[in-house]
């Protein structure tokens, strides 16, 4: 018996909205998760899940590809991702390069003040 991995929706860049772009980005592990696609051709979920589970990780790309951030296809069992650089450029431009123009925080940075 073989088992088929259903394909992932997509929306297409014409129904990009800007607050869940910007929501989808919000998330330090998904913004890590972009800065990483931005970086390479394409990667798998498990390049890109930093030890975490697997339910956790889904629900970030799960946001990401709402989002129309990743697009992510499957390779047999592997799930591929890629960064939509020229569909959010398309739908806004410059968006995406001011984003990963800044800097991570470091670490200490994020903590909330005592």
């Amino acid at each position: 018996m073989i088992l088929l991995m259903r394909p992932h929706k997509h929306p297409p860049a014409s129904e990009f909205v800007l607050e869940r772009v910007l929501y989808a980005l919000s998330d330090s592990i998904r913004l890590d998760i972009v800065r990483h696609l931005a970086r390479v051709d394409a990667a798998a979920c498990g390049d890109l899940d930093g030890g975490r589970p697997k339910s956790t990780v889904s629900h970030h790309f799960k946001v990401l590809r709402e989002a129309g951030l990743v697009y992510t296809e499957n390779a047999g069992t592997t799930h591929m991702n890629t960064l939509r650089r020229a569909d959010i450029e398309s739908r806004f431009p410059g968006l995406l390069d001011a984003i990963l123009a800044q800097q991570p925080l470091a670490p200490e940075a994020e903590k909330p003040a005592a």
